[in-house]
């Protein structure tokens, strides 16, 4: 191989090869389209439980069914555990492989996690015990929470860089992994409105 026919073939590779990490780069529209959900979803949790009397706060439609009150409980310690294990685990996860489609596999978790027609169990660390003393506690964490979860995305530039497994059944990247936890808030706010909307919910 001449001297001139290698350098256009190193040339050739790193354009490719800068091709492939651009499209895994975090971009001003991903950082926007994920704290919009993050402050929506926050903003309609706060008007879901806003002015809740303590009947309203502990009203379960059956048994086997959440009240309102664990239902936030669930959100606020769901918020601290999926941002740690983003940290922990989903930013110190795989390289990405190259071409993936990132707008389908965005688009696919803000679809299929808020999906209540497809039931979960949650875990027992996400089961309801009182550990913020009050409804009023689990909302005041989940507000102080979130707030960490928006600096972190505002703060961490290589959200594109690492994969790790997902329930999903396929890898997600550190973002999706953002979106995936506003997401899950979101699953968890239409539970809340199905408690409401029970016919036996307290008028107050």
């Amino acid at each position: 191989m001449s001297k001139r026919l290698a350098g256009i073939t190193v040339l050739v590779l790193a354009l490719l090869s800068a091709s492939v990490a651009r499209a895994q780069e975090l971009t001003p529209a991903d950082k926007e389209r994920a704290m919009q959900y993050l402050e929506s979803t926050k903003k309609n949790i706060v008007e879901a439980t806003r002015g809740l009397s303590t009947a309203q706060w502990n009203f379960k439609a059956g048994p086997d069914r959440w009240s309102v009150a664990e239902v936030m409980e669930h959100i606020a310690a769901a918020e601290d555990l999926i941002r740690g294990m983003i940290i922990e685990k989903a930013m110190k996860g795989d390289s990405p492989e190259p071409g993936r489609d990132v707008k389908k596999i965005d688009d696919s978790v803000i679809a299929m996690i808020p999906d209540r027609s497809h039931k979960a169990q949650a875990p027992d660390a996400l089961k309801p015990t009182n550990r913020f003393a009050s409804p009023e506690g689990s909302l005041k964490h989940f507000l102080e929470s979130r707030a960490q979860t928006e600096e972190f995305l505002n703060n961490t530039p290589d959200l594109r860089q690492h994969v790790t497994d997902s329930p999903l059944g396929m890898k997600l990247d550190a973002y999706e992994w953002v979106l995936f936890l506003t997401a899950h808030s979101d699953r968890h706010l239409k539970q809340i409105q199905e408690v409401k909307s029970d016919p036996n919910f307290p008028k107050a």
